[in-house]
């Protein structure tokens, strides 16, 4: 669970930075950014609730699952926002950002089924949750007017999109 938490808080900070950036007057850009915003401030309420999880509880599993789904939910929203036109190009990373993410917390449903715990099901879930979150990382970077430094990110300036 804290590596989920960690993760996360990345996520947040990239989406404050993303969405700091100059004034937008553009209604479609102002859109956009009170669409990142939402999504940020979605995740962040999230990571306060898995965070508050006392993972002694007996209910422990169900309510990290639970807040997974929400996750889930979210990446999906965001995953079908209208992108400006001078983001299109991100919108397949927001796509395969909600996939691996849907993956993710499929496999970590999983993972916790049978009231048990398979260490090799969530290993994959958290290699698809990474995937997910570096993703969302890239476009943040590119919203930001930024060029990732990942040397796993391929970029093509005719339209289509940076991927691992």
């Amino acid at each position: 669970m804290s590596r989920t938490c960690k993760i996360l808080a990345c996520i947040l900070l990239l989406c404050a930075l993303a969405c700091g950036c100059g004034e937008k007057t553009n209604p479609e850009h102002v859109k956009f950014k009170n669409d990142v915003d939402n999504f940020c401030n979605s995740i962040a309420e999230l990571d306060a609730s898995i965070n508050k999880i006392d993972a002694t509880s007996d209910t422990a599993t169900t309510q990290l699952l639970g807040y997974l789904d929400e996750v889930e939910l979210r990446f999906k929203n965001f995953a079908d926002l209208d992108f400006p036109a001078e983001f299109d190009y991100l919108e397949n990373l927001a796509d395969e950002a909600s996939s691996y993410m849907s993956v993710a917390v499929e496999y970590y449903h999983n993972a916790f089924s049978n009231g048990s715990y398979n260490e090799y099901t969530a290993e994959y879930a958290q290699e698809n949750y990474s995937r997910a979150i570096k993703r969302i990382k890239i476009i943040i970077t590119f919203l930001k007017g930024e060029t990732p430094d990942d040397t796993n990110v391929i970029i093509s300036y005719e339209g289509s999109s940076a991927a691992e």
